[in-house]
């Protein structure tokens, strides 16, 4: 199974692809350019200490998609429609991980602030953008941060909240996850409640500042772990 990173430069998608390819998955970083894609590789196999890692390689964002079994979508929101856009011609029989946090931020506003989308979430409107194309939209890793994905000589203190309306798809995205070591997904039901799952993302922000911290998380109790 080949993951494709879209937006894979910035902290989360990096950090997902670090985490990804040194646990042995086939991964390629896609961006806008080509090149800023092989430069996050580079900085990849710096941190690893290794070089010509075989399970990891750089392309463009719909090169990328091209190749790619399962799709993780790591942009901004402010990226989210141009990103897919130049995308949506390679999707059809694919599953979209929209891990888009709708913050304030995006749009020039704070961080510890969440934006109303008129789609309700930006898993949603991923949904919307691409209503027209044969794609299953999953929304996870939107409340772990960055920070312990790059911290990779450490498991990740943290659950990971799923969403999605297809079950198939959703229990792939699940399985997906669950790689990441100390990570447990919980399956949180339809689409639809991606939209107050997207809202613990500035809450997690707010608290890091709050309490000069890197690596908050949250985690489910109670629950039977499957």
């Amino acid at each position: 199974m080949k993951i494709a990173i879209i937006g894979g430069t910035g902290d989360q998608g990096l950090g997902l692809a670090l985490r990804y390819a040194k646990s042995g998955e086939d991964v390629v970083i896609g961006s806008r350019k080509a090149e800023k894609a092989e430069n996050a590789v580079a900085e990849i196999e710096n941190l690893l200490g290794k070089t010509n890692i075989e399970n990891l390689e750089g392309l463009s964002n719909p090169d990328a998609t091209i190749i790619a079994d399962i799709i993780i979508l790591t942009v901004p929101l402010q990226a989210q429609k141009a990103t897919l856009d130049s995308i949506k011609d390679y999707v059809d029989g694919k599953i979209i991980i929209d891990a888009t946090a709708s913050l304030s931020s995006n749009i020039g506003g704070s961080p510890t602030e969440f934006v109303e989308v008129w789609e309700g979430s930006a898993a949603e409107r991923t949904a919307a953008i691409l209503k027209d194309k044969d794609v299953s939209i999953v929304s996870a890793y939107s409340n772990i941060c960055s920070s312990s994905l790059m911290n990779h000589e450490e498991e990740i203190d943290c659950d990971c909240l799923v969403c999605g309306d297809d079950d198939e798809s959703k229990l792939k995205a699940i399985e997906l996850v669950n790689k990441l070591p100390g990570v447990n997904a919980i399956d949180c039901g339809p689409l639809s409640r991606t939209k107050i799952v997207e809202k613990i993302t500035p809450l997690l922000i707010g608290l890091n500042i709050k309490n000069k911290s890197h690596h908050a998380g949250i985690r489910i109790t109670g629950l039977d772990k499957k």
